[in-house]
């Protein structure tokens, strides 16, 4: 996986915790009382998460890059 900024970091987390507070599927195994956040964080870590990132470029090129 390429690196990610912080930006795209907090970014991939946040939309993710967001998904698991509205019911999405636990995606890794995490201790009983973790919170929406910590288990996004902890999905991201183990590259799990089911989201991709898209890079725009000043030349117009567009990358995708998958999480998992």
């Amino acid at each position: 996986m390429e690196a990610l900024t912080r930006f795209e970091r907090t970014r991939l987390i946040s939309a993710r915790a967001l998904q698991l507070s509205l019911g999405a599927p636990v995606l890794v195994k995490a201790p009983k009382y973790s919170t929406a956040l910590d288990i996004a964080r902890l999905e991201l870590q183990e590259q799990v998460l089911p989201l991709a990132v898209l890079r725009e470029f000043p030349d117009g090129l567009i990358t995708r890059i998958e999480v998992f």
